[in-house]
């Protein structure tokens, strides 16, 4: 089976930030992802160094990057200003989001701004034929009051013009999988690709569960506990837990996975060479080893 891999990187806050994040890029570049996305911090915390990563990847890659774009801490005006910007630099994807407040506090509209994402994707369209991905949450997103609510709302972003669905990271792939019958069951046709988050800071798992409503199942802890001093042993059973999630998802049909590498290029390219895929010409199809 051909999988399809796509890495998402966070933009730098220091030079020496930004150096560790190139070596990211180009560690993972010769892996061919059928995309790379860089995100936003809070609010919009990093919209700038964002917009810099993007359009250096554009001019200095063979790299297709998406570029993420959310409705906070900016007017309508200021957000079809950026999206027109990336289409001239050439970029023609965008993950559009609602975004989260720089206090991280409960969600807030911004004084002529786009009230949400389905708005925001209806902006973006109006730019140009951009590829948009949006977000889908496995276990609800904390703000909605059920997970059909949820996945009602994915489909307003669906018929805005999303063409494509990225999910929340989930350790329990029984979720991902339940969580795509329910919305086909409810309309939802786009492709919904499963998050995967490999990363060797079991403390700093749980942080980002808590804030996104993700479990954190008891047997994560226990493969992590009293590896606190022992970061070698940690990477081994981080890659081994992320391929044997993304070993259960293709085996069920998922061809495309989608990885939050949090600018960890060697975690994520093992991880990939366990699951069989082999450096090749950026963007060319990626193929399961024999």
């Amino acid at each position: 089976m051909s999988l399809n891999v796509s890495f998402e990187f966070f933009p730098p806050k220091s030079d020496e930030a930004e150096q560790t994040l190139w070596k990211a890029i180009r560690r993972l570049e010769p892996l061919g992802p059928s995309f790379v996305s860089v995100t936003y911090g809070a609010g919009g915390s990093t919209r700038e160094r964002t917009h810099a990563t993007v359009k250096r990847i554009v001019d200095e890659t063979a790299l297709k990057p998406a570029a993420h774009l959310t409705c906070v801490g900016a007017t309508q005006g200021e957000i079809d200003e950026v999206i027109q910007e990336y289409w001239d630099a050439g970029v023609r994807h965008i993950v559009a989001l609602r975004g989260d407040m720089p206090d991280m506090g409960a969600y807030r509209e911004t004084a002529g701004g786009y009230d949400s994402t389905p708005a925001l994707i209806e902006g973006i369209r109006r730019v140009g034929d951009f590829e948009v991905s949006v977000s889908c949450y496995p276990e609800k997103h904390p703000d909605s009051t059920n997970l059909d609510a949820d996945i009602e709302l994915l489909k307003r972003k669906i018929d805005a013009g999303a063409t494509r669905a990225i999910t929340q990271f989930v350790f329990d792939t029984d979720l991902h999988i339940r969580f795509l019958e329910r919305a086909r069951r409810l309309g939802v046709k786009i492709p919904v690709v499963p998050g995967i988050m490999p990363t060797t800071n079991y403390k700093g798992i749980v942080r980002m569960a808590g804030r996104c409503g993700a479990s954190v199942p008891g047997w994560l802890h226990e493969r992590f506990e009293g590896l606190d001093d022992d970061l070698e042993t940690r990477k081994l059973i981080a890659a081994t837990i992320a391929a044997e999630q993304v070993e259960r998802l293709t085996a069920i049909g998922f061809d495309n996975i989608h990885f939050y590498t949090l600018n960890q290029a060697d975690l994520t390219y093992a991880i990939c060479r366990m699951l069989g895929i082999k450096p090749t010409k950026p963007n060319a199809p990626l193929e399961r080893a024999a």
